[in-house]
């Protein structure tokens, strides 16, 4: 099998890795940085780099770019792609980038399915990289149609090499509204709080929970603020939501009444026990 890995970043890199690791395939990988494809060659992580003249060889194509850059990309390189040929991107919205790959797949024959690992650190860039990146995590699918079994087979089998745990198939809008909540919204709250003044005098009154909330804070800003703006619909819903939240607590806080607070962080609480389970 030949593999195309267009982008080797953090995540790009990583599925290069794992694929070099894990099977037999000929790995070749693409970057706009072209001393980033001399150095994952020289690590071990491709085989060489991908070139226009590899693409109808290839049998999978992975996408790991940012979303408007990857459809750029497959528009650029459709008529060149082998009709046997399957392609996955891995962008972090899938609304546009799939409405644009299932697109051009049906005109130009190969297959298309949006992809989105649930896998990352707070850092960016191939030296971030790692061949367990994937190791037990979900991947979200987004078909062409859901009801193909010996499709989603080959995606599974294709994908095997990374390592996922499981595959959540969904819609792409389905896909960007639950994103939303459990990604993206994280680290718009994550960046936000970290720019309190107290924040600078923190060191040796801070444990887990700072950590924690503040881990993502460290995000690259030119991909996610694409993320944010491309899905500003189901993103403004969700902090609409939590505004409406915190002003609930700022409100009793802020009034002194110490039944009101109560109440909120039981509700709170309840909630997370109800979801996660306790």
């Amino acid at each position: 099998m030949k593999v195309g890995i267009i982008g080797l970043g953090l995540i790009g890199g990583s599925m290069a890795k794992a694929y070099k690791q894990n099977s037999d395939a000929c790995v070749l990988g693409a970057d706009r940085d072209h001393t980033i494809v001399e150095y994952a060659r020289l690590r071990g992580a491709i085989d060489g780099e991908l070139t226009r003249e590899d693409i109808p060889s290839c049998d999978l194509l992975l996408i790991a770019l940012y979303p408007q850059a990857a459809i750029d990309y497959l528009k650029d390189i459709a008529p060149r792609i082998s009709k046997d040929a399957l392609v996955i991107d891995l962008c972090g919205t899938k609304r546009t980038i799939c409405e644009v790959g299932f697109a051009l797949a049906k005109e130009y024959g190969f297959t298309f399915v949006g992809g989105h690992p649930m896998a990352g650190l707070q850092y960016s860039g191939f030296k971030h990289a790692r061949e367990n990146l994937f190791n037990g995590a979900s991947m979200v699918l987004v078909p062409p149609t859901f009801d193909d079994i010996f499709l989603l087979d080959r995606v599974k089998k294709a994908l095997a090499p990374a390592g996922f745990g499981r595959m959540t198939v969904t819609t792409a809008d389905q896909h960007d509204e639950m994103i939303a909540f459990t990604s993206q919204l994280a680290h718009v709250v994550s960046n936000a709080y970290v720019k309190s003044p107290t924040a600078r005098s923190h060191k040796g009154f801070s444990a887990g929970s700072y950590k924690d909330l503040t881990r993502v804070a460290r995000l690259n800003e030119q991909m996610w603020s694409e993320l944010f703006v491309e899905n500003k619909e189901h993103l403004v819903s969700e902090l609409n939501t939590l505004i409406a939240s915190l002003t609930e607590y700022r409100d009793a806080i802020r009034d002194g009444d110490t039944e009101a607070t109560r109440v909120l962080l039981k509700d709170g609480r309840e909630a997370k026990e109800s979801i996660d389970g306790k």
